[in-house]
Formats: C-alpha cells, sequence, structure tokens
C-alpha cells in the first residue's frame, strides 16, 4: 500500500503566508505606497518648511512686531501650516482605513466569495488561516504605523518653540498622531475590522461598520484619556484662576473646609453676581486639575496598553465565531476513500 505523506504545519505555514501576501498584493502595494508618501511629507515638514517658516516668524518678530518694515515669508509659514495639519490628519485616518480593509477584504471578502472554503481545503485549518490574517497585517501596520509616529513627533518637535503657530503638545490630534497611542489604535481597527467580516460576511457591510466601530473607540479613548494618570493640581486665590498649560481634567471652587469641587461656573469674580455666589458657597479660591507635559509619554503608554489588551481580547471572539463557522467544514478531517480499510487490512493479512 503506498502512503502519501501530508505537508507539515512548518512547511505550509510560509505558504500560507505567501498565498495571504499574493493574494492582497494590491492592498501591499498601497499601503507600502501611503507609508511612503507621508512618510516623505513628514521628512520635509520636519526639515525644510520647518527652517523656512522658523525663518519667516524671526523676520516678522525683528520688524512687522516691532513696528519696523515689515517683510516676511508669509508664504512658508501658511505652507508649513497646511502641510502639518494634511499630514496630521492623514496619520489619524491610518486607523479607519485599517479598519475598512480588514473587514471588507481581508475577511468579509474571502468568505462572501468563498475562498476562505477554497483555502481551508488546502492543508490550512481555519485557525491558521485567521492567524496568518492577523499577524502579517499587524506586523507590516506596526511597521508602517510606527514609522510615520517617529517621523510626525520628529517634525512637531522641529517646530515647537521655533514657529509661533505650531500645535501644543496637548493639542489632540497633535498628541495621538505624535505617539505609540495611534499605533494602538490601528491594530485594534486591524481586529475589529476582522471581527466584524467575520461576524457579517458581507464585504459591503463590514467595510462600513469596521470604521464606525473605530470611531466609537475613538470617542471612548478620547473621553477616557485625561483620567488614565494621576492629575497636577494648581490652586489659587480669589483674585484670580489658576494658569495652567496642558490637558485639562477638571476644574472648581475651593471651599473654607479645604474642599475641591467641581463646578462650571463662576470660576472668577470678574462680576458682582460671582463675587455674592462665592461668598455663599463659602469659596476660598480656585482649582485646576490638568496633565502637564511630564505626563505625555505616560499617557500615551497606559492609553496603548489599554488599547493593546483591548485587541488582544478581541482576538478570542474572532476564534471562537471562526471555530462556529467552520464545524462540519470540508477538508477539517481526512475523507476516507472506499474500500481503503477493505483493501488495507487484506494487504496486511497478506
Amino acid at each position: 500500500m503506498t502512503v502519501t505523506a501530508l505537508p507539515s504545519p512548518a512547511a505550509g505555514r510560509p505558504r500560507t503566508v505567501r498565498w495571504l501576501l499574493r493574494l492582497h498584493r494590491p492592498a501591499l502595494y498601497a499601503w507600502a505606497g501611503l507609508v511612503a508618501v507621508l512618510a516623505g511629507a513628514l521628512l520635509w515638514l520636519g526639515g525644510p518648511l520647518t527652517e523656512a517658516a522658523a525663518a519667516a516668524w524671526r523676520e516678522y518678530d525683528a520688524g512687522c512686531a516691532r513696528g519696523g518694515p515689515c517683510s516676511y515669508d508669509q508664504d512658508a509659514i501658511l505652507r508649513y501650516k497646511d502641510v502639518y495639519q494634511y499630514t496630521t490628519f492623514a496619520v489619524l485616518a491610518v486607523p479607519f482605513l485599517v479598519a475598512g480593509w480588514a473587514g471588507a477584504a481581508l475577511t468579509g471578502r474571502e468568505l462572501e466569495s468563498g475562498t476562505a472554503r477554497l483555502a481551508w481545503t488546502q492543508a490550512v485549518t481555519p485557525a491558521r488561516w485567521l492567524a496568518a490574517r492577523l499577524a502579517v497585517p499587524a506586523a507590516l501596520v506596526t511597521a508602517g504605523t510606527g514609522l510615520l509616529v517617529l517621523l510626525h513627533h520628529r517634525a512637531w518637535t522641529a517646530g515647537d518653540g521655533r514657529i509661533e503657530t505650531a500645535k501644543t503638545w496637548y493639542d489632540l490630534p497633535t498628541f495621538v498622531s505624535g505617539g505609540p497611542l495611534v499605533l494602538g489604535l490601528a491594530l485594534a481597527g486591524l481586529v475589529i475590522g476582522a471581527l466584524l467580516g467575520l461576524l457579517l460576511g458581507r464585504s459591503l457591510v463590514a467595510l462600513c461598520a469596521a470604521p464606525l466601530a473605530v470611531a466609537a473607540l475613538w470617542t471612548a479613548v478620547q473621553t477616557g484619556l485625561p483620567h488614565l494618570w494621576p492629575a497636577a493640581t494648581r490652586v489659587a486665590g480669589r483674585r484670580t484662576f489658576p494658569e495652567y498649560s496642558g490637558i485639562k481634567v477638571e476644574e472648581g471652587v475651593v471651599t473654607s473646609t479645604g474642599a475641591h469641587e467641581t463646578t462650571l461656573n463662576c470660576l472668577t469674580d470678574a462680576t458682582t453676581a460671582c463675587r455674592r455666589l462665592n461668598d455663599r458657597r463659602g469659596v476660598t479660591g480656585f482649582y485646576v486639575d490638568y496633565h502637564p507635559f511630564s505626563h505625555y509619554w505616560p499617557l500615551h503608554l497606559a492609553a496603548t496598553g489599554l488599547l493593546l489588551t483591548l485587541t488582544a481580547l478581541l482576538t478570542v471572539p474572532a476564534f471562537l465565531l471562526l471555530r462556529r463557522r467552520t464545524t462540519g467544514t470540508p477538508g477539517r478531517t481526512p475523507r476516507r476513500t472506499p474500500g481503503l480499510e477493505k483493501t488495507g487490512g487484506a494487504g496486511a493479512a497478506g
């Protein structure tokens, strides 16, 4: 009796990756092109554009701001502002693009067209099929998004303190796109898109649903971000509100007992009505809880850690859903050839 050896899992793993890259070659080329264009724009922004805009602001401060001859390169300042805005929002769009592609093409279209079931009959188990579809894009997304984050942070740092119209570090788009937080959102978007593609089984529906899910996650991150790290506190008397620079968490009044009560009205004694109200409340001063620049990386790391934990947890229902969908899928168990047992038995007896 002739025995045919099946391909080992180790031998099938590189073949699975090669087939995945070949199947999604257009998306791979588009991703490489997007990263290359954005990387070039960010290098341009952090180099020549920053130098030209900084020189223009020096000329402005030396002349126009002091009432002297007003001659400066206004176009350089506006060009820097436009390129910074476009590149920032392009980096922020990465998690939405990844989620939409993962839902539409990575899982949804393959289930809809039957390509996935064809792969499962070619000595590729459904679990390995999904693992490859999560691991390979995750590596490419991490490499590309990580490069863009580094270049964006470099470009912002180059203009900080030199360009008067440069965004502050606590500007939300600047904060998110300049650190690992946007990478965490992109990886979460990948798993969310893949999960929705498996759940819905329709590429167009998953294409619409995945970015909406990332938008909901973005809103949750934006709301919870100030509360992920202990805030600093500034207190001032009744004369003025405390000065601060950073991400505000909450603000309010300080009572005669030293308690901090959150409120949004009459945080100064600018009017007679506010003075009377603060007298009745027993206010001795005002306070603000905020995150200074020293909390930049702790906030990023805390938020990214939560997103990566969520990403890992979402892979569990993805594999469970795939297992339920593929129960009884042809090709998951070896088929018995009619008469094989009988032939094998006769051979053994002989």
